[in-house]
């Protein structure tokens, strides 16, 4: 199923650094990057995207002259979210590099194979950060390698390596088709349930990505969006296709937490803010702190985001208790960008959706026999177009995740479950890997999650299988207690369930309440696995004998 929307000129931008150039020619002198210097005195860097191209430029010259960084070199940086991060990543789209972003909490392993497979050759990091030694760290890493990379701390404006522009190599040719771009980009997986998976991008995948977020959005140079997640994640240069589309500042948090952040979302008059359903949660529990009518951020329109489910009742609970639209959509490291919700949606789209699908993505569900689902029919999501990543690192995960069935080129296999509504959009219902099977049953966490935290002593809510040597599986449902409300019990999750009409092979066997839900650090995601292993040691008694 095609998207209905229109392609915008954005489209004629054929690598990223060709986009910067056109959105200086059109508005050089507007503001483009924000950060804040010191929260005491509330001040804070602002550069315009003129002064965002010129220092990018010199920061390529550097690279080029001290390092001889250039077309195909690859480079990996671990950097936080602040000016200097998007400066490095942009002069190195203006060299042309193979860029891979690291997230900055990933540690041991995870890096350990993330390096084997990218073999750079300079690694740029924050030095010493949040009481953790990168550059010790990266040199030991990187010191397994047949040629360990050059290790370079790229954290605050003096570290970065200046030159003249004038001395530069020509910028990367405009003029190649999609299907002749180099990879420029390998974006890696969280690794939350596997090891990562290294997705390869073209500075096309990511412009194809953030232009359909940019035309679902529909945002104004008025705006003043946000990027309080990891730019290392594939999120970033998708948000920022989105500011060069259409012309906006974002604030850059390198630190999301609340409410110390607070003070900048206000002072900037950032009108979009988000990043994903943890997010949202947070902006929620601290607007429940404030006095009844008093908003939380009072030029705050929308709050969007995606990367995790997002229970259909937050979107009432935002709109009524924040006073401003959340928009959620469906993205992943392998298509930035699938879904997206819109400020033109209706309400029942926008609460009950991930959205219609943006600009050039089919979306095509397939059921368990291999045959297309029909409309409302739920299947495996499968995915076409321009935004979706020329494969992965890895040979053989390239040869099992993409599906060919027609001349028109390979589909990606999500392993997601969902639907396409008569509308166009598209409702997620779980993960092929998430379904819990319970006496020969398949059995839907999503759908027992979404029911969950209606209720108001709930603040998060994840349903995990359990092994039974009774059913397969049981129904566990763990629950995070909200401040200072007493959780609901089993009897009283089941009663619920019940009143909402579930059939009784879905009512969880098992109750845990916990303080927090573990998450990774980049989206918030829930880690259930670590749930999985934790309850699974645990004795657990029958309350059916």
């Amino acid at each position: 199923m095609p998207s209905n929307a229109t392609p915008g000129s954005v489209a004629e931008a054929r690598t990223l650094w060709d986009l910067l150039e056109r959105r200086v020619a059109a508005t050089p002198d507007a503001p483009m990057l924000i950060q804040e210097v010191d929260a005491q005195a509330g001040t804070d860097r602002v550069l315009s995207f003129r002064e965002v191209r010129d220092r990018a430029l010199r920061v390529a010259a550097g690279l080029h002259a001290e390092y001889g960084v250039g077309e195909g070199t690859p480079v990996a940086w671990q950097l936080p979210t602040r000016v200097e991060t998007v400066l490095v990543s942009l002069a190195l789209a203006r060299l042309g590099a193979v860029q891979t972003p690291i997230i900055a909490i990933y540690r041991g392993a995870e890096v350990a194979q993330i390096l084997q497979e990218a073999r750079p050759e300079l690694y740029l990091t924050p030095g010493s950060w949040r009481g953790f030694d990168y550059t010790a760290f990266a040199e030991k890493t990187g010191s397994a390698l047949p040629q360990p990379p050059r290790v370079v701390t790229a954290y605050a404006e003096s570290d970065l390596p200046l030159g003249d522009p004038a001395a530069l190599p020509a910028a990367p040719r405009t003029d190649l088709s999609d299907e002749r771009a180099p990879v420029r980009w390998i974006y890696y997986t969280s690794g939350i349930t596997s090891a990562p998976k290294g997705a390869k991008h073209t500075d096309r995948t990511l412009i194809a990505g953030g232009s359909g977020l940019a035309d679902a959005l529909g945002m104004s140079p008025a705006d003043v969006g946000s990027i309080a997640f990891p730019y290392a994640h594939i999120g970033g240069p998708d948000y920022l296709v989105t500011m060069l589309v259409h012309g906006f500042p974002a604030l850059l948090v390198e630190v999301f937490a609340l409410p110390e952040a607070l003070p900048a979302y206000r002072r900037n008059h950032v009108t979009m803010a988000g990043g994903s359903t943890a997010f949202y949660a947070a902006f929620l529990a601290e607007q429940r702190r404030l006095p009844p009518g008093e908003r939380l951020l009072a030029d705050l329109r929308i709050i969007s985001g995606g990367g995790a489910p997002r229970p259909p009742e937050m979107y009432r609970e935002v709109l009524e208790e924040m006073g401003c639209v959340l928009a959620h959509g469906y993205g992943m490291t392998e298509v930035p960008a699938i879904c997206m919700g819109s400020p033109t949606d209706t309400p029942e789209q926008l609460a009950n959706t991930e959205g219609h699908p943006v600009t050039g993505c089919e979306v095509r569900v397939v059921r368990r026999d291999g045959d297309e689902a029909v409309i409302g029919e739920e299947g495996e999501v499968w995915l076409r177009g321009p935004m979706v990543c020329r494969g992965y690192t890895d040979p053989a995960l390239t040869e099992e995740s993409f599906a060919v069935v027609d001349s028109a080129g390979p589909w990606l296999r999500t392993g997601d479950l969902g639907r396409v509504r008569d509308d166009g959009h598209v409702v997620l219902t779980g993960r092929l890997k998430d379904i819990i099977i319970r006496k020969g049953e398949n059995i839907s966490a999503k759908e027992i999650e979404d029911l969950l935290y209606q209720d108001p002593r709930v603040g998060a809510v994840a349903v995990i299988g359990l092994p039974d040597p009774v059913r397969g599986e049981r129904v566990c449902a763990v629950v995070e207690r909200r401040p200072g409300v007493r959780p609901p019990t089993l009897a009283e999750v089941a009663e619920r369930l019940r009143s909402a009409g579930l059939m009784a092979q879905k009512i969880p066997e098992q109750l845990e309440v916990v303080d927090a839900l573990p998450r990774n650090e980049t989206l918030r995601k829930v880690l259930k696995h670590q749930l999985r292993d934790l309850f699974s040691a645990l004795p657990w008694q029958d309350p059916q004998g």
